[in-house]
């Protein structure tokens, strides 16, 4: 009599890895697909419509580029902590303090001239995430404190400390918005000539590149590696794990701080009380995705972004612009559950336990 029973693969390719994302991708999609009939629209139409407003339009490219700048740069710094099986959910937070910093720098700090002044402003928003992270990561390097609680408890400081300052000291004049006046010209991020998008997409872009590097060829990014596959291993190797842990974090932190001064500096002139608008929670989504690798982070960040803009398309058919939101909660459960199928496989055992 034959059995069946479950046994863990040693290896899988990373062709199978792209194929299962998606084949689970797809899952996800008719999956929405049957909601978005059930409440009486036309799911291809719909599908249509989002796809060709968000991708097939010069117009439509812009803006997903532009509002994925953030998100790539969260998702950057999500990835990485995930990497080392730490698990940061605090990117909304660590790009609201890096707003933070570097409005007061943009507002209050001595006028530097030109890309000195970017330099700075952009150092002060990388710190910023990155001193949010670290409170973090000192009580979980030292004390093994569980930095998911931490990290996603600190975002509700970071957001109702932006909210203040934006309706309150920060507020610009006449506005009836929480929002700070626009900063300097000189602080300002311009635009690829002929292009029409910021000079800080080339940068992001770099950025990955630097990341990608950094995992594959140095000691530093082979020892995140190692402790995100095994603490234990990790001990006995001798890695020093309290310092890669501040440094994982503090550098995930950083990262996401950055997205605040792409936001304000290359996007929206000003603070705003809604800048990080969830891109530090959709930043899990999109780490998860593309599976930690910062060049897969980029496409994932723009196809996402492209999604959440072609929201609005479909509202004049009568479709709930929260059809974005659903997707992207739907594809990464799949995608999730989908895993299943690259971790284990299902094997037929005969009687006596041999393999059939």
């Amino acid at each position: 009599m034959r059995r069946f029973r479950l046994e863990k693969k040693t290896k899988r390719s990373a062709l199978a890895v792209l194929l299962n994302s998606i084949l689970f991708v797809l899952v996800a999609l008719a999956f929405c697909g049957v909601i978005i009939a059930a409440v009486g629209f036309n799911p291809l139409e719909v599908y249509g419509r989002m796809f060709s407003r968000a991708f097939l339009s010069v117009r439509g490219i812009r803006s997903a580029v532009e509002s994925g700048l953030p998100l790539m740069l969260c998702g950057l710094g999500v990835s990485i902590a995930f990497r080392m099986n730490l698990n940061n959910i605090g990117a909304e937070g660590q790009y609201a303090v890096g707003a933070i910093l570097g409005g007061a720098f943009a507002f209050y700090g001595p006028k530097l001239p030109g890309i000195l002044g970017i330099l700075v402003l952009a150092v002060c928003c990388f710190l910023g995430g990155a001193i949010w992270a670290l409170l973090c990561a000192i009580p979980k390097a030292f004390w093994d404190v569980d930095e998911c609680i931490t990290t996603l408890m600190l975002n509700y400081v970071a957001l109702i400390l932006l909210s203040y300052l934006c309706l309150g000291p920060w507020k610009a004049a006449g506005q009836n918005v929480g929002q700070t006046e626009k900063i300097p010209d000189s602080l300002a991020l311009g635009e690829i000539p002929g292009l029409e998008v910021s000079v800080a997409f080339p940068l992001v872009i770099l950025i990955a590149v630097l990341m990608f590097c950094f995992y594959k060829y140095t000691t530093s990014g082979y020892q995140i590696s190692v402790m995100g596959k095994s603490l234990t291993a990790a001990r006995y190797a001798g890695i020093n794990l309290k310092k890669n842990i501040l440094l994982v974090l503090g550098l995930s932190g950083g990262l996401a701080g950055l997205a605040g001064f792409i936001q304000f500096a290359g996007i929206t002139g000003r603070v705003q009380e809604n800048m990080p608008n969830n891109a530090g929670y959709t930043a899990i989504v999109i780490a998860y995705l593309s599976r930690q690798n910062p060049l897969v982070v980029i496409v994932v960040s723009f196809l996402l972004a492209g999604l959440q803009n072609s929201s609005a398309t479909v509202q004049v058919m009568g479709v709930p612009a929260q059809i974005a939101t659903m997707m992207q909660g739907a594809i990464m459960i799949i995608v999730i559950a989908g895993d299943f199928f690259l971790r284990y496989r299902i094997v037929s055992v005969k009687k006596g336990g041999k393999k059939a």
